[in-house]
């Protein structure tokens, strides 16, 4: 395969930072160039997932949707890390609460992930594989957020392959100290590892699962910026 474009990007090289910062909806991609970049310039538009590159605070910088699942984001972080040189990706996204201190707005910093999916299984490795984070991102994570007040907690999350499921065994996940269930987190730490490169995963907690306390569409595209103001602080 040539390097780029790639079948779904449509960047040339040199078109995309080294860090960039992805959401799984790709208006909150746009929401943030719109709102954190100087000089936004769209460099893909296939398949309506949008990627911008322009400088926040001087600093390089791209925004990126990736899509719902770890089949999707697994295709655009592998072709960002592989193909076009990027070393740190970011995911700023949403998480379904299953811990009783974690609420609505709070953040969820993701310093591993579980995951009931087969995505490690390429790997043929003789045991269970956990993906983390890279702890320089996490430590500055951190930081940013007791600095700015954020309330948030640091762990596990479980990155799942349904949304709706017949039985999601969220007892024996809250058991295991679990703090909250997204999509996507463990295939982006798998290909950071795989590719020698960096990832951190923030997560807005838009619903409580035990309570059923949720946030709108809306809302989830729109106003969850303090996980964007923590992760710009990493650039």
């Amino acid at each position: 395969m040539s390097k780029t474009p790639t079948p779904h990007i449509g960047a040339k090289y040199g078109e995309i930072a080294e860090t960039v910062i992805m959401a799984g909806d790709p208006l909150r991609a746009k929401f943030m160039a719109e709102n954190f970049l100087e000089n936004p310039v769209q460099f893909n538009n296939i398949r309506g997932m949008l990627g911008f590159t322009g400088t926040h605070d001087g600093k390089r910088v791209s925004v990126m949707g990736h899509g719902m699942g770890m089949p999707s984001l697994g295709i655009y972080t592998y072709e960002l890390y592989n193909f076009y040189g990027v070393k740190t990706i970011i995911r700023v996204g949403s998480a379904g609460s299953i811990h009783k201190d974690l609420h609505l707005g709070d953040l969820a910093i993701a310093m591993g992930a579980c995951t009931n999916s087969n995505y490690a299984s390429q790997y043929e490795l003789p045991g269970t594989y956990a993906p983390i984070a890279d702890f320089d991102l996490l430590r500055g994570a951190v930081e940013e957020c007791e600095r700015r007040g954020y309330n948030y907690k640091v762990g596990n999350l479980l990155s799942s392959d349904t949304f709706y499921t017949e039985n999601a065994h969220n007892e024996r996940w809250i058991n295991m100290g679990v703090l909250a269930v997204e999509m996507e987190v463990a295939a982006l730490y798998m290909n950071a590892a795989r590719s020698g490169n960096r990832a951190l995963a923030i997560c807005t907690i838009s619903d409580h699962i035990l309570t059923g306390e949720s946030s709108s569409a809306e809302e989830r595209q729109t106003t969850f910026t303090h996980m964007m103001d923590v992760a710009f602080s990493l650039v």
